[in-house]
């Protein structure tokens, strides 16, 4: 049976009511960010230092410029190459008898300029062994943690960063390019999972690949960035939270846990990508700021995210950057050129990591078609292949 959009419809309705009202609050509270992001009174050293010495209940900006600080475009060079990676997969089944999981890695290297070229290719690689399977403790074999759901969604990203990695590895020597990820470079879900879970993935796996380009850049010109679209962050409304907050130093469960009505609450709800789209100007990037989350301090080694935001025709998109190109001014730059470049190109979205996603994809007829391939494959070799009674109930047509 499907949806009866008929019982939805109304609940559709009051719901937009409700947006359509608080629109004016939120539209006061923008105005309000604006302001204090634009006060040239403000101490930028002083808001630095109790921003470090805050304890607030929300993650906040680092900053290291004027908030409402706003940089130009730099032009392209006439020769560079974009490349991509994007990835997808196929989840653990347990109502399969066979205990596996498949990552696709998209890939796209785009040479623009002398030389035009492009390089589109997929990488579809199967996880079957036990120590694929399950991240062990070390230090006890009887804690160990099942690779699937959001924890899988991690070990994709890392196999997208070895993958640029690989990639960057086979450009030449003097050449001028940019690696592009997408979404976060901050595995922000193993904060959930043991200590021991996101050491495999970070220690073991991306900070090994961000090491590993930040050696490829010693001898060309190559910057690393990923790309939000349409981002959810309030980092940077968040500083502005502290620097209105009458303590010294914001104490949130000290000064505000009692409180209905607070002070910082003036801005509090308006996204990052809000404030930027009323500060830039199209092709402008932001400030520079740093990602103080808890899993980039506590395993990240050096390689600290800073980010800005980048006005792309009508999108405000946020750009992460690890340390080692952001305190490189001609790397920043590059940074900011081309993917400004590639969003025009792309009709506001970085059209090589359009094409890596293109060459990732991975449908529901592919995963019908994967689960075939490998049960009948079983099967052939005269090995069991039970499912679950759900899983042959949702396969059977009953009517």
């Amino acid at each position: 049976m499907s949806l009866d959009l008929n019982k939805v419809a109304p609940q559709v309705d009051s719901m937009v009511s409700r947006l359509k009202e608080a629109r004016t609050d939120r539209e006061k509270r923008l105005r309000r960010a604006l302001s204090v992001a634009g006060d040239k009174a403000i101490d930028l050293d002083k808001l630095k230092r109790k921003i470090a010495a805050s304890k607030t209940t929300w993650l906040v900006a680092a900053l290291v410029e004027g908030i409402a600080d706003r940089h130009p475009a730099p032009p392209a060079p006439p020769d560079f190459t974009v490349l991509a990676t994007d990835g997808s997969h196929i989840d653990v089944d347990r109502h399969r008898s066979t205990r596996c999981y498949l990552i696709n890695i998209g890939a796209a290297v785009l040479s623009y300029g002398a030389k035009p070229d492009a390089l589109l290719a997929s990488f579809p690689t199967l996880y079957a062994n036990d120590e694929d399977l399950v991240i062990t403790s070390p230090d006890a074999r009887d804690r160990e943690q099942m690779i699937e759901g959001n924890l899988l969604g991690a070990r994709r990203a890392v196999e997208e960063c070895k993958r640029l990695a690989c990639l960057a590895s086979e450009l030449p020597a003097g050449s001028t390019s940019l690696a592009l990820l997408d979404g976060t470079l901050i595995l922000w879900g193993l904060e959930a999972y043991p200590d021991f879970v996101a050491k495999a993935m970070l220690d073991k796996g991306l900070i090994l690949c961000l090491d590993d380009l930040k050696k490829l850049s010693a001898d060309r010109t190559l910057a690393l960035a990923s790309y939000i679209s349409f981002p959810r962050s309030t980092d940077v409304v968040n500083a502005l939270r502290v620097a209105i907050c009458p303590y010294e130093p914001a104490d949130c469960d000290r000064h505000c846990a009692e409180k209905k009505e607070k002070d910082c609450g003036e801005v509090a709800g308006v996204q990052d990508r809000e404030l930027f789209a009323s500060l830039l100007e199209e092709g402008e990037r932001s400030a520079l700021f740093i990602s103080q989350s808890s899993v980039v301090q506590e395993h990240y080694q050096g390689h600290d995210v800073f980010f800005f935001y980048l006005k792309a025709d009508d999108e405000v998109a946020r750009v992460e950057i690890p340390q080692w190109v952001a305190l490189d001014k001609r790397l920043l730059e590059l940074t900011h050129s081309l993917i400004l470049d590639q969003c025009r190109r792309g009709h506001g979205y970085p059209v090589a990591l359009s094409e890596a996603h293109e060459q990732a994809v991975v449908t529901g007829a592919d995963r019908e078609n994967f689960w075939q391939l490998v049960e009948s494959m079983c099967v052939a070799e005269k090995m069991p292949n039970v499912t679950s009674a759900k899983s042959i109930s949702k396969r059977t047509r009953w009517v």
